[in-house]
């Protein structure tokens, strides 16, 4: 995380106008590979796959993470994907990271599999066959003061008791045996504890959505975000990056999928006007 000052956009705050001072994430967000076009069918039992068509010279990392390959033959693939579109119900594409580009001790890839919208299947397809091969940035998919939907996991806190996994009260001392226990969790009759009764148990490393976080800032030089000496448990930014207003679910290089926000937001589509960004720790805008 870092911090930045902006002039507040929202009309109905009372700071409207003003310079403030917001807490930001940056996110290294390295180019993506489109290495793989897929159509599905649906069936009875769900959609299943008719074919697929990979690129004509995958990487050695998306080799190994996907054994597909070496050589593929993408031109008789993209037949045979043109000539059962009749029965095709959905394109989707297969797109690999690149965690070699950031700061990470990382090589092999994760895959994701992206739905293809809008149009036919036949203009899918084509605009699909277009980005085979190719990278797709994140300035090409979101723009600044755009609203996203994050999808992370969660700190891992191991096992934990109702007071710190469900904030319960603490019981009065010598009340009984144990203070930091909920001191009913069920009536005589019926004889049933209800899923929602505060227990103890996994607390944390949990799949969770965060929806409508602010894109402040985009950009591909990391030096106008990456404090000197690089980010703590990170390093700097090396390649492509966003900024989020506030902070984001996980650990530090753990994997965060972003995609459109699916509910409305009291943001404005405008970009946020970023008049700083913290580079220094301990060090304020007044002491530039």
């Amino acid at each position: 995380m870092t911090h930045l000052y902006q002039i507040e956009d929202r009309a109905k705050v009372p700071e409207f106008g003003q310079e403030v001072k917001v807490a930001a994430t940056v996110i290294e967000a390295p180019p993506m590979l489109v290495c793989a076009i897929r159509s599905y069918r649906e069936t009875y039992d769900g959609y299943k796959v008719i074919t697929e068509a990979w690129m004509t010279d995958p990487t050695k990392d998306v080799i190994k993470a996907t054994k597909v390959k070496k050589t593929a033959d993408t031109a008789k693939e993209l037949e045979k994907l043109a000539s059962s579109k009749d029965k095709a119900k959905e394109i989707r594409i297969l797109a690999a990271t690149q965690p070699k580009l950031a700061s990470m001790g990382k090589n092999t890839p994760d895959l994701i599999e992206i739905k293809v919208g809008g149009g036919s299947i036949d203009q899918q397809l084509e605009f699909a066959k277009g980005l085979l091969g190719k990278t797709v940035t994140a300035s090409q998919v979101f723009k600044p003061g755009e609203s996203i939907d994050l999808s992370g996991v969660t700190k891992g806190k191991g096992f934990q008791g109702p007071v710190k996994r469900f904030g319960v009260r603490i019981q009065q001392n010598k009340s009984r045996k144990s203070i930091r226990s909920v001191a009913s969790i069920a009536p005589v009759s019926p004889r049933t504890i209800h899923p929602h009764v505060a227990r103890a148990g996994q607390m944390g490393s949990h799949q969770r959505v965060d929806f409508n976080k602010r894109i402040l800032l985009l950009g591909s030089d990391g030096n106008k975000v990456s404090p000197a000496g690089g980010f703590n448990r990170y390093g700097p930014i090396k390649s492509d990056y966003v900024v989020i207003k506030g902070s984001v679910q996980g650990t530090p290089k753990r994997l965060i999928r972003m995609r459109k926000a699916v509910r409305e937001t009291i943001y404005p589509e405008t970009a946020p006007q970023v008049t700083y960004v913290g580079t220094e720790w301990g060090k304020e805008k007044t002491a530039q």
